[in-house]
């Protein structure tokens, strides 16, 4: 269902302007929101310290922008700058744990798991923003729905889970895959150094409302790199439904307003068919009632 508004953050000469978006355009967040009772929100994040407050007051807002405060941007940045933490579910999809050469695998049979992406250094928006990681020869791409947390969540039931959620938005997880692996020592894995480079955690178009996915279980993913479509699936094909994910990873950690939870990826990966990205490619993403952006690789850096 469309969203009768949604949160941006875009850039206008230079600098980052939070944005409340809506059917006729993106108007400036401080003034929509003042006029709707709540003054001095300047960024996407502040929302998140009181999220019931300023979603009653975006509600409001929404019916009230005006013509003076239209925003007219260079570039979308990322949404949220910054999230307090980014939890990524691996391999949570069957589709994707069949091309991974698992096929026929059973959920009772898998334990889910979370690795985790630097808010500040990962988070970037469109355009040219990406750079490969310093060293990959196998720069691959992942799709994912991502859950902005809206209350502080410890312990919660899956049944209540989807109550901690302020909205969503398009994630890309970009992985340094042969930088992921260590086959010569005992762990056999190095998340951090496949999963946690810099500008690897592109967010965007908008953060919209968590109403605007009445089932975050049934919505289709799509990416493209450089036109050709890689990656076409649904959410359905998830083995750890969101709750299920914001329920188990509650009891990790406490969740934060303002966390982001990355809920994996359809199957259509490089990895696979050992093709991978190289400077210079576009990758694409859209995710149905939430929109799409595009990046582009830049140079190791």
């Amino acid at each position: 269902m469309a969203a009768a508004w949604s949160l941006a953050t875009v850039e206008v000469s230079g600098k980052a302007v939070a944005c409340l978006e809506t059917t006729a355009g993106l108007f400036a967040l401080e003034p929509s929101l003042a006029r709707a009772g709540l003054p001095g929100q300047r960024s996407v994040a502040a929302l998140f310290d009181d999220w019931a407050a300023s979603e009653a007051a975006l509600n409001k807002a929404a019916g009230m922008v005006a013509e003076s405060d239209r925003v007219t941007p260079s570039r979308r940045l990322a949404p949220l700058l910054y999230p307090g933490k980014i939890l990524c579910a691996g391999a949570n999809y069957f589709d994707h744990l069949a091309e991974m050469g698992m096929p026929g695998a059973k959920k009772e049979d898998q334990r889910l798991f979370f690795f985790m992406k630097p808010p500040r250094n990962a988070v970037v928006g469109e355009g040219p923003t990406v750079r490969k990681p310093i060293g990959t020869k196998a720069f691959d791409w992942e799709i994912e729905l991502a859950a902005v947390i809206g209350r502080t969540a410890r312990n919660v039931s899956v049944e209540s889970a989807l109550d901690y959620v302020a909205g969503w938005t398009v994630a890309i997880d970009f992985s340094a895959r042969d930088h992921n692996r260590a086959p010569e020592t005992f762990y056999k894995l190095d998340w951090v150094a496949g999963k946690a480079n810099d500008t690897c955690c592109p967010l965007g178009p908008r953060i919209v409302p968590k109403a605007a996915l009445p089932d975050p279980q049934n919505v289709g993913l799509k990416l493209s790199v450089n036109g050709t479509v890689k990656q076409d699936g649904r959410s359905s094909d998830m083995i750890f439904s969101v709750a299920e994910q914001i329920a188990i990873a509650s009891r990790i950690m406490t969740l934060d307003p303002g966390d982001l939870l990355l809920t994996g990826t359809p199957a259509g990966v490089g990895v696979p068919k050992q093709t991978f990205l190289a400077v210079g490619d576009t990758v694409e993403v859209d995710i149905e009632n939430i929109g799409g952006f595009a990046v582009t690789i830049q140079p190791e850096g």
